[in-house]
């Protein structure tokens, strides 16, 4: 595609609320299974509390909704928690914040992958052990899809995320219909207020933070508004709301529905698999909803691809990534972030043997981090700035920031074991941040004209062409040496045996007598190291009067591919050493065969 067409690329309201809002709806199939997974160690009598922790849950939404679309109009290039804790709090937390954004998204491809292929193998127990192999394939398939283009992965998208919330609105609307009539027997549920012994507020708080991960991809509209058609802050503000009040009726619905129906979380089993089955039977309304969360959940994997590659591009603006990642592929997209992502997660799916429970909690804590610095990071600007209502601004942005933070504490008081590599990997991505931006740093100062480092004249230069033999090669590459310095070119035969030196010294005097050759006897069959020494001889003279040296490496090239193992690539090992010596030049001269 060409450039001019980066335009068609862009995304409308429907498309984009699917392709960057799947993560945020798809988190309600395992969002409220989180909650009752803490609940059930008090025992089911507890499961009544999910209810004011959903709320709590919806507070926290509400105030990240309203928060994220303050940072879309404020920050209309996009960026998100990176740009935003950059500017207001500095380069170190803004680098907290998009380091962990960047490793949840590849943790949003994988636990998004690994809920798709635990929905498909709780309605087909028997492809069980090989789920981590269909997760593999299936983050296959999302990066090749993203690679041909963004609007061709949101058109293929669009249908199965529309799909999967009509599946969950006729579940949770037939499943509401049945507990109003009466059809739900009321000894399923303990009833609201019911004493629950040994409940604490510590225990109520881990359930909170565990059902708070049902909000872990809302920040994807914020990095991603450069994606969205003219204008783009309303449009990707608008699609912001609209995903947080569908993310909010299905997320009320399902907890509520888990606490009517008595539900209790199974290993092998998902909640709504188990309110699906208890509501419609298993017929093909039950396979139906199965499908749709089972492809809403691998494909939410999507978000991340959208959200990704955006980020790097930032980062790397910035040079703390190598800037590779700014690079567009031949479909426009961002292909260098978009194979990295595919290939970490995958290594991801493999580690955790895509046991989706394992990597939730460090998933949630990787978004969370950005949450909370971001919001302060938005409280710092309107104190700085004062605009008008600001006032109203810092009160959203403060509640949102003291509910992340506790969300985030609780994570870490509760889930130590299971978040503990955040402690590892944050200072090993800032380091490495840091490393990077000083190498790009020192490189620009050493490249820039302006710099006090004079320019040595090169007088002239002395050619050394390594020689194998009198072929045609040879005869190619002299040829060429000659047309650049024909007084200064000095061939250099290296021989293993003194009778093949006495011989070659013949023959070459015989065939070009006018050029110098020098024969560099080695009993231990290496050409490198004779060559490199001869050549620091020369060029340690030729520096005296400011003569260059050029190295010319014959090379004959296959006309089939797989021939090249069938010969010694000794021209490749010698351009690989000489290419890291200083102020030697090299070029390969090619002999292209016929047959």
């Amino acid at each position: 595609m060409k450039s001019t067409e980066l335009g068609e690329q862009k995304l409308n309201k429907k498309k984009a609320l699917a392709i960057l809002s799947s993560d945020a709806l798809s988190s309600v199939a395992y969002g409220p299974e989180q909650i009752l997974i803490v609940l059930v160690t008090i025992g089911a009598t507890a499961f009544w509390y999910s209810i004011p922790i959903a709320i709590g849950v919806l507070v926290l939404l509400t105030a990240l909704i309203l928060s994220y679309r303050q940072i879309i109009f404020a920050y209309s290039h996009g960026g998100g928690a990176y740009v935003v804790s950059k500017e207001n709090l500095g380069k170190y937390p803004g680098l907290i914040a998009g380091g962990s954004l960047l490793v949840d998204y590849i943790l949003t491809v994988a636990v998004s992958v690994s809920a798709g292929t635990d929905a498909i193998t709780s309605a087909f127990p028997s492809l069980h052990e090989h789920k981590v192999i269909i997760a593999v394939v299936f983050v296959l398939l999302i990066t090749i899809l993203n690679l041909r283009g963004v609007t061709e992965s949101a058109s293929v998208l669009a249908y199965p995320v529309y799909l999967f919330v009509l599946a969950l609105v006729i579940l949770i609307g037939t499943g509401l219909y049945n507990i109003l009539t009466g059809n739900v027997p009321a000894e399923l549920h303990t009833p609201l207020g019911t004493p629950v012994a040994g409940i604490s507020l510590f225990l109520l708080l881990r359930a909170f933070s565990s059902g708070s991960s049902a909000l872990t991809g809302v920040e994807a509209i914020s990095n991603a508004i450069p994606n969205f058609k003219s204008p783009e802050a309303s449009n990707a503000a608008k699609t912001l709301v609209a995903m947080g009040t569908i993310l909010a009726v299905m997320f009320t619905g399902i907890v509520v529905l888990a606490y009517y129906y008595g539900i209790t979380p199974s290993a092998d089993v998902t909640v709504v698999s188990q309110i699906a089955e208890q509501t419609f039977g298993r017929n093909a309304m039950y396979y139906f909803i199965q499908g749709t969360t089972a492809l809403i959940l691998i494909l939410a994997a999507n978000t991340g691809y959208s959200a990704f590659p955006l980020l790097a591009v930032n980062l790397a603006k910035d040079k703390f990534i190598p800037r590779m990642f700014t690079m567009r592929g031949d479909r426009l997209g961002y292909s260098n972030g978009i194979i990295i992502l595919g290939v970490l997660s995958i290594v991801l799916i493999y580690v955790f043997e895509g046991k989706t429970e394992q990597l939730i909690p460090l998933y949630a804590v990787g978004v969370f981090i950005p949450f909370t610095l971001s919001q302060t990071g938005m409280m710092v600007k309107w104190l700085r700035e004062k605009p008008a209502g600001w006032v109203q601004k810092f009160i959203i942005n403060t509640v949102g920031a003291l509910i992340s933070f506790v969300v985030t504490m609780m994570f870490f008081l509760t889930k130590f074991t299971q978040v503990w590599p955040v402690f590892v990997f944050l200072p090993i991505l800032l380091l490495l941040f840091h490393r990077i931006h000083k190498h790009y740093e020192a490189v620009a100062d050493q490249l820039r004209i302006t710099t006090c480092e004079q320019t040595i004249h090169i007088e002239g230069n002395v050619i050394i062409l390594p020689v194998a033999g009198i072929t045609h090669v040879v005869m190619n590459s002299l040829e060429y040496a000659k047309s650049l310095s024909p007084q200064q070119i000095i061939a250099v035969y290296v021989p293993f045996e003194r009778e093949d030196e006495a011989v070659f010294e013949e023959k070459w005097k015989k065939w070009q007598p006018d050029v110098r050759l020098v024969t560099l006897y080695t009993p231990y069959r290496s050409i490198i190291q004779p060559l490199t020494k001869f050549i620091d001889t020369v060029q340690w003279k030729a520096a005296e009067s400011n003569h260059k040296v050029t190295v010319i490496i014959p090379q004959f090239i296959p006309k089939k591919g797989w021939h090249n193992i069938l010969h010694n690539q000794s021209s490749l090992l010698i351009r690989a050493h000489l290419l890291f010596r200083r102020d030697v030049i090299v070029t390969t001269v090619p002999y292209h065969l016929k047959k």
